[in-house]
């Protein structure tokens, strides 16, 4: 499963972010972020995003996914 996960920063982001990188079902996560997560790993991928009213650029990168928290 595919994961796009919003607000991977915050206090509640960072414990799904973490449950879905422990997941072995999980295969990628993509983390929108205004700012880095921090974190490294083999699934993660960050998108930095400036203007949350605005996903028009983004598109091409949040097809495919499973899930979006």
């Amino acid at each position: 499963m595919k994961v796009i996960l919003f607000g991977a920063t915050g206090m509640i982001g960072q414990v799904a972010l973490l449950a879905c990188l422990d997941d072995p079902d999980v295969t990628r996560v993509l983390a929108v972020v205004r700012r880095p997560t921090g974190r490294t790993h083999a699934r993660l991928a960050e998108v930095m995003v400036k203007d949350f009213t605005d996903y028009a650029a983004l598109e091409p990168a949040l097809t495919g996914y499973d899930a979006c928290l």
